[in-house]
């Protein structure tokens, strides 16, 4: 039923829940499986920030969360018996929303799996979550896991 599956991870323990029932589906149907780190564009740019070492300071912490969401993901990947090969990708300065529907047409995903409750805390409740926003927006189906 599903040939190319996108996970959205963000590095948060409702991710990590998703991206076990991502695998599970990608091993189920013998599907082609991504994992997404999406990096938001650093906030302070508009706001007067020129300090080139703030800015270095927060991608490499972005870079630093996208490895180790990336390294639980293939683990849980080479965990419960045959190996799920899992593409990894960070996509850069764009917005959450934009990077994973961006990522999932030009991988013609067929699927994307995204956690309910991810990093966006206080944010969420002004602006809405990133995976309602997701499903609101996505051409092809959403699973959201909780």
């Amino acid at each position: 039923m599903f040939k190319r599956i996108l996970m959205a991870t963000d590095g948060s323990a409702a991710s990590d829940h998703a991206a076990r029932i991502a695998i599970d589906l990608a091993r189920t149907h013998g599907a082609a499986l991504t994992a997404l780190y999406v990096v938001d564009p650093y906030p302070f740019l508009g706001m007067g920030e020129v300090n080139p070492m703030g800015f270095d300071a927060y991608m490499n912490a972005a870079r630093d969360q996208a490895a180790g969401a990336h390294a639980r993901m293939l683990e849980a990947c080479n965990a419960g018996g045959a190996a799920v090969p899992v593409e990894m990708r960070v996509v850069e300065d764009v917005p959450v929303l934009e990077g994973v529907l961006r990522t999932a047409h030009d991988q013609q995903s067929d699927l994307i799996v995204i956690g309910s409750h991810g990093r966006s805390g206080i944010a969420r409740l002004m602006l809405g979550s990133v995976a309602a926003k997701v499903v609101a927006q996505s051409p092809v189906p959403v699973l959201v896991a909780r």
